[in-house]
């Protein structure tokens, strides 16, 4: 599809911010994919293109935390692998669902996860006793998983509270740890999308780069100041971009609304 200079701007100067707030909390979907759908992309296609450049934002952010000896490869290979399946069938799943219906559906998502960044309890540093053993928690990076390859945002932030909550892990190397599982659910995601033929490939690498840029710099001010401080612009930005796409009558969510009344 055709955009605007001005249209493909926005999109790589959101997949900056993104990419940053991805690295400090996760969440960076909740940016891009309404601005993807907001420029007219359907809804398949922009969770597809997300996966793209999400992909490369956060193996970007992964190569900065194993730099700095903050991830650990091996306890997390399972968790990865199950994260990788869950996410393999939740991006089959989404292509066989209609996309008026993704349509309606992808705003009142986005209200509920910019809620949960608003209402959710901060999280220490320090590490605890974990709660699941590695295959409990490998069943709940499964079932993440899935929810990440059928639709994505938020999926880091789910992440990384499981494992503080259930993991034991303080809040920075629940983090990083976060970036590796949350690679493989976008390698799954992206590959399946790939075989479905629903990626924007060249608007993917544009916004690609621009997420690496804004996931490396969220991974540096993460290391040295314990990621906080995203949540807030995350909820403003987030809430913006919903009301713009309901801000369209067309939106399938108003039919839906008017024939309930």
């Amino acid at each position: 599809m055709d955009l605007t200079i001005e249209a493909i701007s926005f999109l790589i100067a959101t997949a900056f911010v993104a990419g940053s707030i991805d690295a400090l909390a996760g969440g960076g979907g909740l940016l891009t994919i309404p601005a993807l759908m907001s420029v007219g992309i359907p809804p398949v296609a922009a969770i597809a293109t997300n996966k793209l450049q999400g992909m490369f934002g956060t193996g970007s952010a992964v190569i900065a935390y194993w730099r700095a000896d903050r991830i650990d490869f091996r306890a997390f290979a399972i968790p990865a692998a199950g994260a990788f399946l869950g996410s393999l069938a939740g991006a089959f799943a989404v292509q066989r669902i209609d996309s008026g219906f993704l349509a309606a559906v992808v705003p009142v998502l986005l209200v509920a996860m910019a809620l949960y960044y608003l209402l959710a309890p901060p999280m220490g540093d320090v590490d605890r006793h974990a709660r699941l053993g590695r295959a409990g928690l490998s069943l709940v990076c499964a079932a993440i998983g899935f929810y990440d390859g059928f639709f994505g945002p938020g999926t880091g932030s789910f992440l990384t509270t499981a494992l503080v909550a259930l993991g034991g892990l303080g809040l920075v190397r629940a983090i990083a740890n976060t970036k590796f599982i949350n690679f493989a659910t976008n390698v799954a995601g992206l590959s399946a999308m790939i075989l479905g033929g629903k990626v924007l490939w060249m608007l993917g690498f544009g916004m690609a780069v621009a997420n690496i840029a804004g996931n490396q710099l969220g991974a540096w001010f993460a290391i040295r100041h314990s990621g906080r401080g995203a949540r807030p612009l995350l909820v403003i930005m987030s809430i913006a971009l919903t009301i713009k796409l309901l801000a369209d009558p067309k939106n399938p969510l108003w039919t839906i609304v008017k024939s309930g009344f």
